[in-house]
């Protein structure tokens, strides 16, 4: 499964965990994805798509 929006094809970005030393741990910030009619929308996708449609 890509983590991936299937409309805008917005994916993760790198980002990093800072301790309080300043050691940096590299991690994944994930998009926010929800299922809608057998899609991987992000949010920011649904939002546009509700406010178009009124």
């Amino acid at each position: 499964m890509a983590l991936k929006c299937d409309l805008c094809e917005k994916g993760s970005k790198k980002a990093a965990n800072r301790s309080h030393s300043k050691t940096k741990t590299l991690r994944k910030q994930k998009v926010n994805l929800q299922k809608l009619d057998g899609k991987k929308v992000c949010t920011r996708c649904m939002r546009t798509m509700t406010n178009k449609a009124s």
